[in-house]
């Protein structure tokens, strides 16, 4: 059984706990002082609403429900440890919050010591409250797999030593980044996933929790706020990115009618307090890339000059051969395509393995009149991605004269 199903109750526990879990973990962290004792605890609370809420209903407080079962196990667990008995039968809910508590859990999730596998993995289960069940499913891995690598990354926190902490002022910059590519990988595998059906749902909306809970903690931070914008925006266009038969429509194509136009203006302006701090980043040029889509009426409105200087000064913060290759895209419109052309020739040594960059190369050989060079990158591109909406319009195309 797991949280996704068509009751509300399940409905209502995967919100339920993704909106108390990490409180009720770093509560629990703060009297037992084991991280992954608290993380079980909390599971074992979560399995129990599985079992029981189905057949009786939500309680009224579902919240203090789960922080009942979760402290009864633990008081079971220490039975004969009489300090933690007593901590643990002082200890009340709804507990009063402690920002610093759930930022630790972010950040001890996220540690650079850990995988990025594991670091994915931990955080969905201790600070979302997913179960290895909904994880496994997400990603499309076996159970088994999940579970060895949060067990594998508890063992590794408990072994090294890993502490249960904020970083300190010199260490919080590398630290965060870490914790913003974990929620962005996040949301990219729920917004088109790398296999299975095309947009995740749920994992777009966990990553887009996270990132709002994390802009809570750290509100003064341009990059979270960038990186909750950027999200946010690309959630806006969500309902016109997929046909009624799941497959993928092409930006220019898009119904922009189905746009949230007020999550747009939202996003945009929170941004535009981020740009306030002037301290640049990456997620924040990122999502200003996004804005000057999402802003335009109309494709043909699209501000393709703002959009080159904006990628300009990614490359310049951020330099990666993707970046170029999207920044070579928008060279396509606001320059031409002999201009695009030969961009992408440059990046053939750095992306030849990647399929969007081979899209891209049979867009603009089509362009120019080359239409067997076309067809042939198109097959390229087909060849190298498992996503099966992007497999589809590959195959239209192949199908054209």
């Amino acid at each position: 059984m797991t949280l996704e199903g068509v009751t509300p109750e399940h409905d209502r526990l995967a919100s339920v706990v993704r909106q108390h879990a990490s409180q009720l973990a770093a509560a629990l962290m703060r009297v037992t002082g084991d991280f992954a004792t608290a993380e079980d605890l909390v599971q074992d609370a979560v399995l129990a609403a599985l079992r029981h809420w189905p057949k009786e209903g939500i309680p009224d407080r579902p919240d203090a429900w789960l922080f009942t079962v979760a402290r009864r196990r633990a008081l079971d667990g220490f039975r004969r440890a009489d300090n933690y008995r007593a901590k643990l039968a002082q200890l009340q809910w709804p507990v009063q919050p402690d920002e610093d508590e759930r930022l630790r859990l972010i950040f001890t999730c996220c540690h650079p010591a850990l995988s990025r596998p594991a670091q994915i993995a931990l955080t969905l289960r201790v600070v979302c409250g997913l179960t290895t069940e909904q994880i496994a499913r997400a990603f499309l891995v076996r159970e088994t797999t999940i579970a060895q690598r949060i067990t594998r990354a508890k063992r590794k926190i408990a072994d090294a030593g890993i502490p249960y902490r904020v970083p300190a002022d010199d260490e919080l910059a590398p630290r965060l980044t870490e914790v913003l590519t974990v929620i962005y990988l996040l949301f990219n595998e729920g917004y088109l996933a790398t296999v299975g059906p095309p947009q995740s749902r749920d994992l777009a909306e966990d990553a887009d929790w996270l990132a709002g809970l994390l802009y809570q903690l750290m509100p003064t931070e341009p990059e979270v706020a960038g990186l909750l914008a950027l999200i946010r925006l690309h959630r806006a266009r969500a309902a016109a990115r997929f046909s009624g038969n799941g497959e993928i429509v092409l930006l220019q194509d898009q119904d922009r009618s189905l746009w949230d136009r007020q999550g747009i203006a939202d996003a945009v302006r929170l941004l535009t307090r981020a740009a306030r701090r002037q301290r640049p980043g990456p997620y924040q040029l990122q999502a200003a890339i996004v804005a000057c889509h999402a802003e335009a009426e109309r494709w043909e409105d699209t501000d393709w000059e703002q959009i080159v200087l904006l990628y300009d000064m990614l490359l310049h913060l951020a330099p990666s051969p993707v970046a170029r290759l999207h920044r070579a895209i928008a060279v396509r419109y606001a320059t031409g395509a002999l201009a695009a052309m030969a961009e992408l020739d440059d990046l053939a040594g750095l992306l030849g393995e990647y399929h969007l960059y081979h899209a891209s190369r049979a867009e603009l050989l089509r362009e120019l009149g080359r239409p067997e060079q076309a067809r042939a990158a198109d097959q390229r591109a087909l060849e190298l991605t498992a996503n099966p909406a992007e497999q589809a319009v590959l195959h239209q195309r192949l199908t054209w004269a």
